[in-house]
């Protein structure tokens, strides 16, 4: 859907500058030059304007739709998403059985430090 929208978009965008780069200024007739143009209104001596004006304004509405429409989608895909598609592990607990033994006895003849046991030689 946001491919069709931004072709179109794209197509409304440039059949506005083909009609505006055909469209005739409001000075551009003869009498512009010898002063005559200063003394149109605001919409011209014409009125609101001819069919390329009147189809300028509608593919300008059209522009403003499609850029509204873009707008929406990009929105929706920037939304926060609560399952990212990640799998997190369980933690189970091991059964007491494959636990592994444990000697809580400590070995009758283990150093208590790290220098080397000398024998006695019972000459005291």
């Amino acid at each position: 859907m946001e491919q069709i929208i931004l072709v179109v978009h794209l197509l409304v965008a440039l059949a506005i500058i083909g009609l505006i780069m055909i469209q005739q200024g409001k000075g551009a007739d003869m009498g512009a030059s010898f002063g005559a143009g200063a003394s149109q209104t605001l919409l011209g001596s014409a009125g609101s304007g001819n069919a390329l004006t009147k189809a300028t304004s509608w593919l300008v509405a059209a522009f403003f739709a499609t850029s509204f429409a873009l707008a929406v989608v990009a929105n929706e895909k920037t939304a926060p998403v609560e399952d990212l598609g990640i799998e997190i592990p369980v933690e189970v607990e091991a059964p007491a059985s494959d636990l592994p033994v444990v000697d809580d006895e400590p070995e009758a003849m283990s150093p208590t430090s790290d220098l080397p046991i000398v024998p006695d030689s019972g000459d005291n």
